[in-house]
């Protein structure tokens, strides 16, 4: 049975915001943009496409509720999160296939980024023993009292690449410090956070304490503009990460913007072949190149034809699909034509082709293909 069918019972047609102000005639006033499975191309459902006013509306509610929320004990914060890591874990299935589905890694992939949001969740539990104030006596008679209180609202904007781990960075800490969240998943991959989302709220969350608002590019803007919001985290490209940066930090806001971290690896003359040309591999290969620490450049000190060849040899190997080690689609159309434009220019610019995974984007099966592709720069091209 393919995953589509097994997800058929939990999986949203329709995928909205979420928060007490939402209800019906609001989800059925905004405009929606198709969900899009990159594995088949097929649509699989339709995300409402909030504006700045229900981010406004967000805001007022995580203003009411923060007193409530951000008064109970740190500890019974953890054990609300300590439930939610449960309920979780007795999904994990359901929210692997919706990571595939939408995003379309493969299930080893998917798996790891469920277990790596949970870890940060983990981390969130144990906040009773590592948050606790301190205090110093710094002179006779004088002593200093450190307090750790919630900051207030704070919002977080995260990518597409890992539907799950990426908010988890953020969110658990976030709510166990006391904070109120507003979360703006990707529009590509709103299913995932929809899952955990009720998750959240089974395991005693309030619905004023997490929201979520579903949108585009002025929700983002809303959300760095509104004075309501007291810090914001972004983890996207380099180039809109600045603009978000400057956009909140204008705005007042305490800001972590997290840019594109793509990494250069290079190739000593004594590296271990084996070892090297399978983690070269896996680098640039896993996730579809489609994570931050995917290195797309190799630089090898020498000339090392025999590590090239190995490199060459692993990545040929690879097939298409979603079954683990497999290579996963791109997310849409655009990264993909984008990355096969990239792909023939550099060979019209004089890289030699040393495996072409163009022929990938013709899979009958639809979807948004590109199979690994080794090109050899000479170094006016770098």
């Amino acid at each position: 049975m393919s995953t589509k069918r097994k997800l058929e019972a939990i999986l949203p047609r329709r995928v909205g915001s979420v928060g007490p102000w939402l209800d019906k005639l609001v989800a059925a006033s905004l405009s929606t943009r198709d969900i899009v499975s990159p594995a088949t191309g097929e649509v699989i459902g339709q995300v409402e496409l909030a504006t700045a006013l229900e981010v406004h509306k967000a805001v007022e509610c995580a203003q009411q509720e923060f007193t409530r929320w951000g008064g109970q004990t740190i500890k019974r914060r953890a054990q609300i999160m300590l439930k939610f890591h449960a309920l979780v874990e007795s999904r994990k299935d359901e929210l692997i296939n919706l990571i595939m589905l939408e995003n379309g890694k493969n299930r080893v992939e998917a798996a790891g980024d469920v277990a790596k949001g949970l870890e940060t969740v983990e981390w969130a539990c144990s906040m009773p023993q590592l948050a606790y104030g301190r205090h110093l006596t710094v002179s006779s008679g004088i002593t200093c009292h450190e307090i750790r209180d919630p900051v207030g609202v704070v919002a977080s904007i995260v990518p597409f690449n890992f539907p799950f781990m990426v908010p988890f960075w953020t969110l658990p800490i976030a709510l166990v410090a006391g904070n109120c969240v507003i979360l703006k998943p990707s529009e590509k991959v709103p299913m995932t956070m929809a899952l955990a989302a009720e998750l959240l709220f089974e395991a005693g969350v309030p619905r004023g304490a997490f929201q979520m608002v579903q949108g585009e590019v002025d929700v983002v803007n809303a959300l760095c503009d509104h004075e309501g919001i007291c810090a914001l985290t972004f983890v996207g490209s380099s180039r809109v990460a600045k603009l978000v940066h400057d956009r909140a930090r204008a705005a007042g806001k305490k800001v972590i913007a997290l840019g594109g971290a793509k990494n250069y690896l290079v190739a000593a003359p004594d590296r271990d072949l084996e070892m090297a040309s399978a983690d070269i591999v896996a680098s640039f290969a896993g996730c579809a190149g489609q994570r931050c620490m995917a290195a797309s450049v190799l630089i090898t000190i020498g000339e090392q034809p025999e590590l090239i060849a190995a490199v060459v040899a692993k990545a040929a190997l690879l097939q298409a699909g979603q079954d683990g080690g497999c290579v996963g689609p791109v997310i849409d159309m655009t990264s993909r034509d984008r990355i096969l434009k990239g792909i023939c220019k550099a060979a019209a610019d004089g890289a030699e082709v040393l495996l072409d995974g163009r022929a990938w984007a013709e899979r009958k099966e639809g979807g948004w293909w590109v199979g690994p592709t080794v090109l050899r720069l000479a170094a006016p091209l770098l």
